[in-house]
Parts: C-alpha cells; structure tokens; sequence
C-alpha cells in the first residue's frame, strides 16, 4: 500500500521504503526519483531534498541494509554460547536477513555500490558487518580452535559460504534441495554451517 502522507522529517524513511517497494515490484531498472515519489505518494520534487540523484538513494539503501545487517550479526554473536557456537549462528543470521530484506540484500551487493570511491558510505558499512565476522572469527583464534594464520581466509570463506546459501534461497534453489532431502531450508543451512565447522576444527570439541 501506498504512504500517501508522512511525518515532518520522516520523508527520508517514506521514499527508502517506496523504493524498496518498486524494486521488489518491478525490478531496479524500474527506480527513478520520480517514480519512487510517485510510489510515496509525494510530490516529484520531495525526493531531492534529501537524494541528489538515483545513485544517492540507492547508496542510501545499501548503507542502511549494512547496518541492519551489522546490528543482527552483532545481536546473533552476543546470545551465542561460544565463540566456534556463534559462527553458526551468524550464518542463520545472515541468511535469514536475506529472507527477510530480499530486495535490500540483493541491492547491498550491486557492483555499482561497491565502489568505496563512489559510495564511500556503503563502503564503510559493508566493512563494519564483515568486522563482525571477523571478530568472532579472532576469538575463535583466541581459543585456539582456529589457526591464527588462516583467520583472513576462513573469514572470507565463511562470509562466501553463507553468501551462497543466502542467495541460493533467495533463488529458490535451496528449498528444492531441502524438499529432496526430506529437511526444512534452514535446519539444511544449520548442518552446512556445522559440517564446515567440522572440517576447519577437526580437534575442536562439540558445541
């Protein structure tokens, strides 16, 4: 449904929310200012009071999916049991942010917005959520159930193999799989998580 009104200073949050929208609606070749103010139910002028142009408003979104995205890995880490516990837990959050932002996610990662000289803002944000692994990963070192001079690449690892899993949901791919497995999708990405665990700390001890 349209927001056809909104609160004084709450315009910024209403034309985030229409574009959304419209790119799980019509796709992002669909995105334009004007369209996204028409989607608000705004005038076509609203938006450049708080977006310069297309790019600024999709920036905008990639930054703020990086936040949400940081601030549930962050909430994932903090309820875990363990440091090896949490690098599970952090691929069910990641995944499931993708189930539930889909359009966002998927926009968070444009190659257009990964460009730190172009969008520095979405830079930073897409840094400060992997950080996040990468902490846990450290006290996983500090424990010394992962090997300190592999940390870097088994963040990346982590990061691509829950990438994958996010995205191959997102394409239906991994409830096909889970049906012919005779398991639900996300008990299917649970196992995933813990068999890598298994193979990057044979020595380690159960959760």
């Amino acid at each position: 449904m349209k927001r056809t009104s909104y609160h004084h200073g709450d315009l910024r949050a209403t034309l985030m929310d229409a574009c959304l929208r419209l790119i799980e609606s019509e796709g992002l070749a669909a995105v334009s200012l004007r369209r996204v103010a028409r989607e608000a139910g705004v005038s076509s002028g609203a938006p450049y009071h708080h977006f310069a142009d297309r790019a600024a408003l999709l920036s905008a979104l990639s930054v703020d999916g990086f936040q949400r995205l940081a601030a549930d890995l962050a909430a994932a880490r903090a309820a875990a049991a363990t440091p090896l516990a949490a690098l599970t837990d952090l691929a069910a959050a990641y995944v499931r942010f993708s189930r539930d932002h889909p359009a966002q996610f998927r926009l968070m990662f444009r190659p257009e917005l990964s460009q730190p000289e172009k969008h520095p803002d979405a830079h930073l944000a897409g840094d400060a959520a992997f950080e996040v692994l990468a902490e846990s990963v450290a006290e996983c070192v500090a424990d010394g159930v992962l090997p300190a001079d592999r940390a870097e690449i088994l963040a990346i690892a982590w990061w691509g193999l829950a990438h994958g899993l996010a995205s191959l949901w997102l394409d239906g791919q991994l409830d096909k799989r889970s049906e012919q497995m005779g398991t639900h999708t996300p008990d299917l990405v649970d196992a995933i998580m813990r068999a890598f665990t298994a193979l990057i700390t044979p020595t380690a001890a159960p959760d």
